[in-house]
């Protein structure tokens, strides 16, 4: 794969008929037959052709009438008339085959027909009609089994798929690796609180085992596709190692299951074995949004580039999920205007996850009106906002202190039938305490008719880091300790609160928790891509490249103290001399990633980074004094939002 030389000028030049082989003409016989009236006096045998090709071509209501006058369908007919009541939503059309059927001497205990009539159910969502169809099923063979199993768990009956599987050993049927698939994905689905999903998978996994299914292909993907909803991505890593043969599927599992558990880098680098691995390996478009999204988090716009020329190259085009993917990847990697292009370039095919990721890039970028033009202009279109839409608003609206805006919108979801949730109410809450209101915050949070969640009071801590509120930050954390007692970063934020207060005594007890329950902080981390190759950096790494790195950092924070820059150490907890505090501070991995780039890029280009954590206040001060004394652009994504580092003026105002 190549990139293509810019973004805009390929999105111009695409042809304007599809992608992928014309679909052939109809034959002069297929076009006089879709035109044949009921009674038309035809041979049982061209009216059975007759129906299949109508079916084919969604000419159902023709299909259905003709089907009403043939004395004996065949199971072809069957089989055709039931793929395309499914594939049309079609109720109806499924029902007066199921009638048919159940009147049909020859077929009506057929399991090949009960397999399809429960999967066509099963696909229109008419559950207790396939329950009807297995329960009257003269003849249960292992695929009449499969396909009530995987009804019931497609629709999140995980209980009910469970028994059916536990039936199935009970009568004698023997299980097979689609029975262990649709198993797996009930587990899943299972609602009962006394027995976890994770408990369950395992358990499914290791029965797997002893049967001999753990490393068949269907079964060993459907568990990494398990493991990676359940965030258990070492499990799905030692499924996928053991597994003797990898399709296209299995490596796209594992593709997802990294880019879903906040582990891009990885997703890029098992993508690229995958193509390297095998050359018939064709990527298909889950691959390509997996990896797509895989880029966006870590600012991997060379990569996002090369996919890109790919998706022009291969057609994925024409697939609106891979260029709403393709449009987050370009906002996510800081490139506005190529995502507005791409956005723009949609057009009629555009849906709520297009619009969505726009008002999302727009809000990370600190461009809260924008944000809420587009908003508008959705709603002008005729698109019901969604959920995410006012996460992604209300987010916005934070990032650039619209107060009032906010406030307006939270109490206008009513109006367009959302129910306030938890994140909703989280975002009104960073609202307000990134503005300083934070009694209002508190009010807010007492009046949710809710349980607030740890993202409620985690963001009013955040708010009482920013203002040094510490009676706030005690409130919060005395909540935050018992929804999430194993999470170190509560702990160190409300430390950091009581440091920069001057109450080292506190500080020290949460210290003294932190190591008798065996608490550690997750480390900062900071990825940068220099020539299509990502680089980490870790706050915790020592070597000596990182020396370097920090001898580099230290030249400029030199000069700044020249003119009267202070080193911020207040995060700093360690009881230590302020000169060791400050040696500290030039490990921070987004200080270590822009020195990287300094050395490593061309003096023109744009250094591009993505940090795990907040951007802490020093590495801000520090990133946009390089950028002036460098004469450099550097764009540094945080788990909040975007700074854009020009001449010594960061994007954000100071305000994030």
């Amino acid at each position: 794969m190549s990139a293509t030389a810019s973004p805009h000028t390929s999105l111009l030049h695409l042809p304007h008929r599809p992608f992928g082989p014309r679909r052939p003409r109809l034959t002069r016989l297929r076009c006089l037959a879709s035109l044949a009236p009921a009674s038309s006096g035809a041979s049982p045998e061209n009216e059975d052709h007759l129906i299949q090709t109508l079916c084919a071509h969604g000419r159902l209501a023709r299909a259905a009438a003709l089907l009403q006058g043939l004395p004996a369908p065949t199971q072809r007919t069957y089989e055709s008339l039931l793929l395309a009541a499914a594939r049309a939503g079609d109720t109806a059309l499924a029902a007066a085959v199921h009638r048919r059927l159940e009147a049909d001497p020859v077929f009506r205990s057929d399991p090949f027909l009960s397999t399809r009539l429960i999967d066509a159910y099963a696909a229109l969502r008419a559950l207790p009609a396939a329950r009807q169809v297995f329960d009257e099923a003269p003849v249960k063979n292992i695929f009449v089994w499969n396909a009530m199993l995987k009804a019931l768990a497609l629709a999140d009956h995980g209980e009910e798929a469970l028994a059916c599987l536990s039936d199935m050993g009970r009568v004698g049927v023997p299980v097979d690796s689609y029975s262990y698939a649709h198993g797996l994905k009930a587990c899943i689905a299972a609602s009962a609180s006394h027995v976890p999903a994770s408990a369950r998978v395992r358990e499914m996994h290791a029965h797997a085992i002893r049967r001999g299914y753990g490393s068949h292909t269907h079964v060993a993907t459907t568990l990494i596709d398990c493991y990676a909803k359940l965030g258990m991505v070492s499990y799905a890593e030692r499924v996928f190692a053991s597994m003797p043969d990898r399709n296209l599927v299995s490596w796209s599992a594992m593709i997802g299951c990294y880019a879903k558990n906040e582990r891009p880098g990885d997703a890029i680098q098992i993508f690229q074995e995958m193509m390297a691995s095998d050359a018939d390996l064709v990527p298909n478009s889950i691959t390509i949004v997996s990896v797509l999204h895989a880029c966006a988090g870590v600012n991997a716009l060379g990569q996002g580039k090369v996919l890109h020329a790919y998706i022009l190259r291969r057609g994925f085009d024409s697939l609106v999920s891979v260029l709403n993917a393709l449009m987050a990847m370009y906002m996510k990697c800081g490139c506005l205007e190529i995502g507005r292009y791409i956005f723009n370039w949609i057009g009629r095919r555009r849906n709520v996850v297009s619009w969505n990721s726009l008002i999302s890039g727009y809000g990370m970028h600190g461009f809260g009106s924008e944000s809420i033009q587009v908003f508008e202009e959705m709603i002008q279109e005729g698109i019901s906002p969604s959920i995410i839409t006012f996460i992604s608003v209300l987010g916005a609206c934070s990032h650039a202190g619209l107060v009032e805006q906010g406030k307006k919108l939270f109490e206008s979801m009513v109006e367009y039938n959302v129910t306030p949730r938890a994140e909703h109410y989280a975002c009104m809450v960073d609202l307000l305490g990134r503005a300083g209101r934070l009694d209002e915050a508190v009010e807010l949070i007492q009046s949710m008719r809710i349980q607030p969640s740890p993202q409620v009071w985690g963001s009013l801590l955040g708010a009482c880091r920013i203002h040094g509120h510490v009676e706030y930050a005690e409130m919060a954390c005395s909540h935050l300790f018992d929804l999430e007692p194993r999470n170190a970063g509560n702990y160190v934020l409300l430390a950091d609160i009581y440091a920069r207060a001057k109450l080292q005594n506190q500080v020290d007890v949460l210290k003294e928790l932190l190591e008798e329950h065996a608490l550690e902080k997750v480390p900062g981390c900071s990825w940068i891509e220099v020539k299509k190759k990502l680089y980490s950096f870790a706050s915790v790494d020592k070597n000596p490249q990182v020396e370097e790195l920090q001898a580099l950092i230290g030249e400029f924070v030199t000069q700044m103290k020249n003119e009267g820059y202070v080193p911020d150490t207040g995060s700093v907890l360690y009881d230590i001399e302020e000169e060791e505090k400050e040696r500290i501070l030039l490990g921070h991995s987004e200080k270590l990633a822009v020195a990287f780039g300094l050395i490593n890029t061309g003096s023109g280009e744009v250094i591009r980074i993505t940090k795990n954590l907040r951007l802490c206040e020093d590495c801000h001060s520090v990133t946009k004094f390089i950028s002036k004394f460098t004469n450099r652009e550097i764009v540094v994504r945080d788990v909040n939002r975007f700074h854009h580092f020009r001449d010594g003026v960061c994007s954000c105002r100071d305000y994030w």
